[in-house]
C-alpha cells in the first residue's frame, strides 16, 4: 500500500479586518512536503546567521540594510521546486455581507476555504497552520476546521501557531506583503521596490496579474465578489 505524501501549509493574512481602512484583504500560504520542512528551516536560519539577521522575517522589516538578506530569501524560494505559494486577493469595496446574510467571520471562513480547497488533493495528507492574530484566532481555527472537514477527510491537523515559530509562515508574510504593497501603489521604500521587481522577474509577470489555477509555484487569484468568482 502506497503511503500518502504529507504537506505542511503555513497560512497568513494581511489587512483582513473589515473596517481597517485598507482596500484589500489578502490570505496566503506557503506549502512544503513534510519531509523537506527541517531542511528549509535549517537553510533559512543559516541565511539569517550569514546576514546577521535577528528576529522574524516580515515585509514591514525590509530596509536598505536588510535588502541583501531578503534578496537571497526570494532567490531561495524560487529555486526550490516543492516550496509553493498561493494567495487570494479580495477587494473590500465589494464586500456586502448583508446581501449574503453573513458576518465578516463567516466570510473569512469562506475565503480561507477558497484559498485552500483548490490545492487539497485526495491522495495527500495535510497539516495546516494559521498565524495567531488575537484571542479570536482559536475560535476561527475551529470554525475553519469544521468548514474544511465537511468536504475533506485528509486534513491531519489544523492549529494556531505564532509566526516566530515558523520560518515558512514568515516567508509567506514577505511574499504576501509584496503583493499588498504593489496593489496599494506604495513605492516609497527602494529596498521593497527592488524586492517586488525581483519577484515579478522570477514569476515572469507583475504582482497585479493573477495566474492560471494550475500554476503551482506562485499562484495568485483575485476574487470578484460582484460576479461570484
Amino acid at each position: 500500500m502506497e503511503v500518502k505524501k504529507t504537506y505542511n501549509i503555513y497560512c497568513d493574512e494581511s489587512t483582513h479586518i473589515e473596517n481597517d481602512g485598507q482596500p484589500y484583504m489578502i490570505l496566503a500560504y506557503i506549502s512544503t512536503p513534510y519531509h523537506l520542512l527541517k531542511m528549509h528551516n535549517k537553510n533559512i536560519r543559516e541565511m539569517k546567521m550569514e546576514h546577521f539577521y535577528r528576529g522574524e522575517m516580515k515585509w514591514s522589516s525590509i530596509s536598505k540594510s536588510q535588502y541583501p538578506f531578503y534578496n537571497k530569501l526570494i532567490d531561495y524560494f524560487f529555486s526550490n521546486d516543492e516550496l509553493n505559494f498561493r494567495a487570494i486577493v479580495i477587494d473590500k469595496s465589494q464586500l456586502n455581507h448583508k446581501k449574503y446574510n453573513q458576518d465578516h467571520n463567516t466570510f473569512y471562513d469562506k475565503m480561507y476555504y477558497q484559498l485552500l480547497n483548490k490545492k487539497i488533493y485526495p491522495d495527500c495528507h495535510y497539516n495546516i497552520y494559521l498565524d495567531i492574530k488575537d484571542t479570536n484566532s482559536y475560535v476561527k481555527a475551529r470554525s475553519l476546521k469544521k468548514y474544511l472537514e465537511r468536504d475533506y477527510n485528509n486534513i491531519r491537523n489544523l492549529q494556531i501557531i505564532r509566526s516566530y515559530e515558523s520560518e515558512l509562515m514568515q516567508l509567506s508574510d514577505v511574499l504576501m506583503g509584496a503583493i499588498n504593497y504593489k496593489l496599494r501603489g506604495l513605492n516609497k521604500v527602494t529596498a521593497k521596490n527592488n524586492i517586488i521587481e525581483k519577484i515579478e522577474k522570477l514569476r515572469c509577470k507583475p504582482l497585479t496579474m493573477q495566474t492560471k489555477e494550475a500554476e503551482t509555484k506562485f499562484n495568485l487569484f483575485f476574487i470578484d465578489l460582484k460576479n461570484g468568482n
